[in-house]
C-alpha cells in the first residue's frame, strides 16, 4: 500500500492502463502540455507521446465524437471533461451514440468509452460549473456512471471503467481531489463496478451517500454515536448499475434508511434508492425512507449561500435524529 491523493490515484490508473494496453489513449482540452486542469494527467504526454495524450480545442461535440469513433474501430479511449458542466455539450455524442450503438447495431460494436473529469458542487465555481451531473446520465439505458469517494476507488474504479468494453461516465469530485488514503500499488488491482462499500458499520440506521456527502456523513456518525445513534454508511460508488442488494441488506438490518446528495432531490438518485426500498424492503421499514437534498435552486457565488444550497452537517445530523426518534 501507498498513501497518495485522489489526484494522484488517477493518475497512476491511467498510467498502469496505458502501459498495459496500447490501444488505450487521453482525450481533452489541456490534458497535454498543461497536464490537466486539475493536474489528473501530469507527467503522461512524458511518457506516451503525442500521439496516446491529445490536446483538443474547445469543442466537447467534436472530440467525444472522435472518441466514440475511434472506440467503434478498437481503441480504448479516455476523454477528459474539463468540468462535467461541460459535458452537456456533448450529450448527443454520448447519449445518442455512445449508449446506443451496442444496441442498434446488434452487437457488432462494441463502446469502450470513460468520459471523465469533476463534477458536483466544488468551491465558489456558481452556477454553471457546481451540477451534479451524474442525474443526466444514469437514467440512460447503456451508460454505466461511477463516483468514486476515495484514493484507491478512483484508482481501481478507474481501471475498472477503462477495461469495460461499455461507455462509463467516470465523475470525480474537485473537492476530493488533494485528500490522501491507502492505495493498492498492484498492477492489478480493481474494483468491480456495481460494487458498493460499507464504509461503517451501525445499527441503527443505513445512510446512503456518496463523493463529499459521505465524508460529511461520517463527521455525523461519530456526533452522533454520542448520543447513541449507530450509523451504517453505505457508498454506493456506483451509480449505475448499482449494488442496490447491499443496500437493502443493510435496511433490513437497521430498519431506516437516509439517503444524502449534493444535487437538487426532484428526480435524483435519493428517490431511486426510496423507491427500491419501498418495493422491496418495505416490512423491513421502521420509519419512512428519508431524502437530504441539495436546495432547489442554481448553485450561488456567494460562499455564505452557497454553503446553504448544500446538505449541511447540522441538516444531516438534524433528519437522522428524526428518522431514528
Amino acid at each position: 500500500m501507498a498513501v497518495m491523493t485522489y489526484r494522484e490515484a488517477l493518475n497512476l490508473a491511467l498510467r498502469e492502463e496505458m502501459r498495459r494496453d496500447p490501444r488505450v489513449y487521453v482525450m481533452g482540452e489541456e490534458v497535454g502540455l498543461y497536464e490537466g486542469a486539475y493536474k489528473v494527467t501530469q507527467g503522461l504526454l512524458k511518457e506516451f507521446g503525442e500521439k496516446r495524450i491529445i490536446d483538443t480545442p474547445i469543442c466537447e461535440s467534436g472530440f467525444t465524437g472522435v472518441g466514440v469513433g475511434s472506440a467503434m474501430l478498437g481503441l480504448r479511449p479516455v476523454i477528459e471533461m474539463m468540468t462535467f458542466n461541460f459535458s452537456i455539450l456533448a450529450l448527443d455524442q454520448i447519449v445518442n451514440s455512445a449508449a446506443k450503438l451496442c444496441y442498434m447495431s446488434g452487437g457488432q460494436y462494441n463502446i469502450p468509452l470513460v468520459v471523465r473529469g469533476p463534477g458536483g458542487p466544488a468551491s465558489q465555481l456558481a452556477a454553471q460549473h457546481s451540477q451534479s451531473m451524474e442525474t443526466y446520465f444514469y437514467h440512460v439505458p447503456g451508460l454505466k456512471v461511477v463516483r468514486p469517494s476515495t484514493p484507491a476507488d478512483a484508482k481501481g474504479l478507474l481501471k475498472s471503467a477503462i477495461r469495460d468494453d461499455n461507455p462509463v461516465i467516470f465523475i470525480e469530485s474537485e473537492t476530493l481531489y488533494a485528500i490522501k488514503g491507502e492505495v493498492p500499488e498492484d498492477p492489478d488491482f480493481l474494483i468491480p463496478l456495481g460494487r458498493a462499500a460499507i464504509r461503517r458499520e451501525g445499527t441503527d440506521v443505513t445512510v446512503v451517500a456518496y463523493t463529499g456527502m459521505l465524508y460529511r456523513a461520517l463527521e455525523v456518525a461519530e456526533e452522533l454515536a454520542r448520543e447513541g445513534i449507530s450509523m451504517e454508511i453505505v457508498d454506493p460508488r456506483t451509480l449505475r448499475p448499482m449494488d442496490t442488494e447491499s443496500i437493502l441488506n443493510s435496511v433490513r438490518k437497521t430498519h431506516r434508511c437516509v439517503v444524502i446528495e449534493a444535487g437538487a432531490g426532484f428526480a435524483g438518485m435519493g428517490s431511486e434508492i426510496a423507491a427500491t426500498i419501498q418495493e422491496e424492503a418495505f416490512d423491513d421499514l421502521d420509519a419512512p425512507v428519508c431524502r437530504i437534498t441539495g436546495e432547489n435552486a442554481p448553485m450561488p457565488y456567494a460562499r455564505n449561500l452557497e454553503l446553504l444550497k448544500t446538505p449541511s452537517k447540522a441538516k444531516i445530523a438534524a433528519a437522522i435524529r428524526k428518522v431514528c426518534a
